[in-house]
């Protein structure tokens, strides 16, 4: 059977158009999907790693407290992972209360520095 080059194009073409939106779907994931919460909380952590690094500019943060001071929102980030896989990616309100809660007194305890 003979196939012109006009229907291996469109086949060509089809089977592209078919592999690319196929391709996003699959690559899509839970942790892809974009959570209003939990940017929040990765913004917050973001602003205070800033002002940590200005701190330490300015002089008002020696090294071993940035140290302590970054492993806390380490610990912080991790607890939020892992509080949002337990629901499915998402963070539930009394999740989003203890991270609030946690970031407040990072933030506060940064803020005694000066910054």
């Amino acid at each position: 059977m003979k196939i012109s080059i006009r229907t291996a194009l469109a086949m060509l073409v089809a089977a592209t158009a078919a592999a690319a939106l196929s391709t996003p779907a699959l690559a899509q994931t839970p942790w892809d999907m974009h959570h209003p919460a939990r940017a929040h909380d990765n913004a917050r952590i973001a602003h205070q790693e800033q002002r940590i690094n200005q701190g330490i500019r300015l002089g008002r943060i020696g090294p071993g407290e940035a140290a302590r001071l970054r492993g806390n929102l380490h610990r912080i980030r991790q607890e939020e992972r892992d509080m949002a896989r337990q629901d499915g990616t998402h963070l539930t309100p009394a999740d989003q209360a203890v991270l609030t809660q946690q970031l407040d007194e990072s933030s506060r305890t940064i803020g005694r520095f000066g910054v």
